[in-house]
Order: C-alpha cells, then sequence, then structure tokens
C-alpha cells in the first residue's frame, strides 16, 4: 500500500495514469452476473465443496466471447508490441455511490484517527484521502455505516503501518527496524498470552504506540462483525501482508531491486486483498471456509486482489520514494521499457487477471454455493469501487473537489 502522503505529481506520467482510470467508453458492467451470456442456475441447496466437483472452465471461458484472443492478435504478437496505444482497463465503475454515506464513515475514521494518535497534525490530508468513501464505494453490500467504519478502521490502521514502519521516516519509518516492529504489531493483531509478568509492559508498548493501538482497537470494533473464522482469516492475511513488507524493508536496505516476476509475486502477496478478505463480513453473512479456502476460489480471489493494487502501481509510479517500487518502475528497470510501454504492460496485466478472474468465477458459480456466487460478485463490485475511488480520491487528484 503506498504511503498516505505521497505528493500529487505533475507529470505526463501522472497524467497518463488519470487519463487510463477515467476512460470507460467499454468499461463492463458493475454485475458480475450481466457478464456472462448464459447465467449460471444453480438451485439453492447446502453447501458443496468445491474440490469435489467436475471443472466446467473450459465451458465457461468459451462462452465468453471478450477473453477469446483476436485472430490478428496471434497471429501477429510483434504488432502488438510495436502499438503504443494503451488498451482500456478492464474493470468495471462502482456498484452504488452514496455520497453522504461515504461522508459519515470518512468522518467518524478521522474522529477515530485523532484518539488513537495516528497521523498526528494531519487530519485534514486524512481527511481529504476520502478512506470512508473507499470503503462506501467497495462494499455496495450494506449501508450500515458502523458496519462500514469497522472496516475502514482497520484498513487505516494498514496504510498507516506501512507509512510508520516502512515509508515516512519523518514519522520514524526506518526499514532496519521494519521486521521487528512488524513482528510485535502481529502479536497484537493476533494476541500473544504473555505470562502475567509481562503482560503489563505488552499493554504500555501498545498504548504508547499508536499503530499497535489503532489495530486494536479497529480489530476491536470489526469483532463486532465478524465470525471467529472471518476474524482468523483477517489474522492470516495480515501475517501475509506484514512478511510482504519485511521483504520490501529488505529490498531498501540491501539496495537490491527484484526482477518482475520476483515484484508480481510480491504484489500477489502485498495486495489488496486485507481489506478485500472483509467482503461477506461487512455485507452481514459469511461464505463459509471449505469454499473460501478452496485451491480454485483463493485463486480467483488472489487475481482479482492483485490486480486491484495495480492500479495503484499505476498511479504511484510517478510518486515512489527512489528506493520504492512498483510494477511500472520494475519494468522499466528490469526490462528496459519506457515509461509510456511500462503503463501498457502494467494494464495488460491488470486486465489478463481480471480477465482471468471472471472466467474462473464464471465457472465456479456453475457448482458453488449461492453465498460463493454472492462472494464472486461482491469481489468485483469490490473492484469497480477501488477503481472509482483511484479515479477520484484528492490522495491521487487535488483539484478532485467532491473526493473527500
Amino acid at each position: 500500500m503506498s504511503r498516505l502522503s505521497a505528493p500529487n505529481a505533475t507529470d505526463d506520467l501522472s497524467r497518463l495514469a488519470a487519463e487510463v482510470l477515467a476512460t470507460r467508453g467499454a468499461a463492463p458492467p458493475g454485475e458480475l452476473a450481466a457478464l456472462l451470456e448464459d447465467p449460471p442456475r444453480v438451485t439453492p441447496s447446502s453447501l458443496v465443496f468445491v474440490t469435489e466437483q467436475p471443472s466446467m472452465l473450459g465451458m465457461s471461458a468459451a462462452q465468453l466471447s471478450f477473453l477469446r484472443p483476436a485472430p490478428a492478435a496471434v497471429a501477429e504478437p510483434a504488432a502488438e508490441e510495436d502499438d503504443d496505444e494503451i488498451p482500456e482497463l478492464f474493470c468495471p465503475g462502482p456498484v452504488r455511490d452514496n455520497a453522504a454515506l461515504g461522508e459519515e464513515v470518512n468522518e467518524r475514521m478521522v474522529e477515530w484517527a485523532e484518539q488513537v494518535g495516528i497521523y498526528e497534525g494531519r487530519s485534514e490530508h486524512l481527511r481529504s484521502c476520502g478512506f470512508g468513501r473507499l470503503i462506501m464505494l467497495t462494499h455496495p453490500g450494506t449501508d450500515d455505516a458502523d458496519r462500514l467504519l469497522a472496516a475502514t478502521k482497520v484498513v487505516v490502521a494498514e496504510w498507516a503501518a506501512d507509512d510508520y514502519y516502512l515509508d515516512e521516516e519523518e514519522v520514524g519509518a526506518d526499514p532496519a527496524r521494519t521486521a521487528a516492529r512488524f513482528g510485535i504489531l502481529y502479536g497484537v493483531v493476533d494476541p500473544v498470552p504473555l505470562p502475567h509478568r509481562y503482560e503489563h509492559e505488552l499493554r504500555r508498548h501498545i498504548e504508547e504506540d499508536p499503530i499497535a493501538l489503532a489495530f486494536r482497537s479497529g480489530m476491536e470494533h470489526l469483532a463486532r462483525y465478524t465470525s471467529v473464522t472471518q476474524m482468523a482469516r483477517f489474522q492470516h492475511q495480515m501475517s501475509i501482508l506484514f512478511t510482504t513488507l519485511d521483504q520490501n524493508a529488505s529490498w531498501r536496505v540491501t539496495g537490491e531491486r527484484p526482477p518482475v516476476w520476483e515484484y508480481l509475486m510480491h504484489r500477489h502477496h502485498n495486495s489488496y486483498l486485507p481489506p478485500m478478505i472483509l467482503i461477506d463480513a461487512v455485507a452481514g453473512y459469511e461464505l463459509p471456509p471449505q469454499e473460501f479456502y478452496d485451491p480454485r476460489v483463493r485463486e480467483a480471489f488472489s487475481m482479482a486482489g492483485m490486480a486491484a493494487v495495480l492500479i495503484n502501481d499505476l498511479h504511484s509510479m510517478s510518486k515512489e520514494a527512489d528506493d520504492d517500487l512498483s510494477l511500472p518502475i520494475a519494468l522499466m528497470e528490469q526490462e528496459g521499457c519506457t515509461q509510456r510501454q511500462a503503463a501498457k504492460r502494467t494494464v495488460e496485466i491488470h486486465n489478463e487477471l481480471m480477465k482471468r478472474f471472471v472466467a474462473e468465477a464464471a465457472a465456479l458459480s456453475l457448482v458453488g454455493s449461492p453465498m460463493l456466487r454472492r462472494f464472486l460478485a461482491e469481489t468485483w463490485a469490490w473492484c469497480g469501487g477501488s477503481r472509482e475511488w483511484h479515479a477520484t480520491s484528492r490522495r491521487y487528484h487535488a483539484d478532485k473537489a467532491g473526493a473527500a
């Protein structure tokens, strides 16, 4: 996740990223079912184990004509390489945009941030980023402001942890200490039962560290709306995120620049899955573990999370610090791409991932439970809401008057 206080860039690269997000002439529909030529009809029944069902991917992919490459692209791959035109993002717009609801959640989030002490003295900038609007856009399954606020708190805590422990030296970030600090923080996310003699020291650390306090407070709020397994899911995803942030810190300390394949593996784990993991909890239902952790469901969900964060990479490529990375930067450094070629390649990779998600969602919808179909549809909607936020947030566009 990118630093909160990155300056707004004004170069050609930033304008290009904004144009890519704003171009929606061929955007797919926000409702996933509308994308399928023959929506599956599945009689509601007891939950199924998806891994026990025969694979339907071939049939589903064949039904989705937009997934098939054009003959010219297959016959003449070199021509595509020479073409400088950046394709449109294969990503929907938002299903719901309730400005008043987003503002309510955002104001309550800023008040909470001031209470726990994160982004001290920068409340107005935090407000202008519109994280409450982000969660409103990405979770159209509920209009409950308190549910949305619970998700917003932990998302902002995640962003702040990146800033305070890795990115922003002015608030104490030090890559050499990142791994040790995240090790302690995970003991807050997944609480450690210390011997009584030492419990008070951990409590004191939490009270004195705004990031630890933000996570404890946010998770206490989140626990009102999660089952035991949903909270365990969130904790597991946090451990993955913290590990990949440690990986990022090691690159900075050593000066190593990873090849593109390694960066993409990093982005698979350091993706938007941490906020996306709460899709069903925020909406008020639970996708059963046997479906959520089915390898094909997990793969499809992970592809959507990675694709969504590449939109962030596209926007951040001209705003990162010299020692930071994004996919466009990795492509320029490792494969000799120009800025425009790197942006084009990033969009193409995003589109490949999103189209693969749709194909898998179509296949899984034929054999999964009604809740799985809802979860996949809301994953698609999450990506559309995220795109809208990136296109309108003052985090990226200082001139967007309605983005707070």
